[in-house]
This record gives structure tokens, sequence and C-alpha cells, in this order.
């Protein structure tokens, strides 16, 4: 697996990425669909694997997890969770384009215009919250 470069739409906001897991995940929680559009979809990477260069704006998303964008041309550039490592969207890098998507979180609460065809699993609201209790909920 090689590594992955990407910038955000201005370019002032450049990731390298030495290691990461080929694939990727989609969420539907609110604060996805709202950070994204309609779903989130990401790739993870450890944070040593992460080297970024440019200005970058964090946001405290919840008390678990900060979400970053570029405050030049407002490019969603990760989420990363307090315990874990990043979570890119995989549109900063053309070389994600073959990461498979593997899973859905909150699949039932996914906007009727983003069905995504696969057979791959989708995890309801309340199995990932059993699953993962520091979520605080999906409201409203």
């Amino acid at each position: 697996m090689s590594g992955l470069e990407g910038t955000c739409l201005c370019g002032a906001v450049s990731v390298s990425v030495s290691a990461y897991t080929p694939e990727v995940s989609a969420c539907h929680c609110r604060l996805c669909r709202v950070w994204s559009g309609a779903v989130q979809m990401g790739f993870e990477a450890p944070v040593d694997a992460v080297h970024v260069r440019g200005d970058v704006r964090r946001y405290r998303a919840t008390p678990f997890s900060e979400r970053a964008f570029c405050p030049t041309c407002g490019t969603a550039l990760w989420l990363k969770d307090d315990t874990g490592g990043y979570e890119f969207v995989p549109g900063l890098f053309d070389g994600a384009r073959e990461l498979p998507l593997v899973r859905e979180v909150y699949a039932d609460r996914a906007f009727a215009c983003v069905p995504l065809a696969g057979t791959h699993p989708r995890v309801s609201r309340a199995d990932y919250e059993r699953i993962n209790p520091h979520v605080e909920g999906d409201t409203p």
C-alpha cells in the first residue's frame, strides 16, 4: 500500500498519509450529515502516519472528537477521535478512488437522496450506539 497525498480545494492545506486502512466507512448521523451535506465518508489513518502542512482550523464537535477544515476555502479535512487516529474524507486524495465502501453506520438515518449501493453491512443508530456508548445520541 503506497501513501496518499491530498489537498483542500484552494491548495492551502496539504496532507500526506503514509499508512491507512484501505477501506471507507459512511456515516449518516446528524453531525456527519450537517458537516458533509448528506453523508460523511472516511478512511482511518494512525496519528504517526499523518503529516499536515498549512493552516488548519479545528472545531470541537463532540466531547470526544474534533473536525478540521481549511479556513480559506472551507474544505472538510478530517474527524479525529481523542482515543484513536484520523478519519479522512477520501475526496482530498485522488489515490483514494479505489477504496471500497465496507460499512454504513446510522444507516436508518440516511437521507432518501443518498442510497449507497452494495452488500456492505448497514448498522442502525441503535446498534451503533449500543456498541459505542460514548456517543451521545443522534438528535433530533
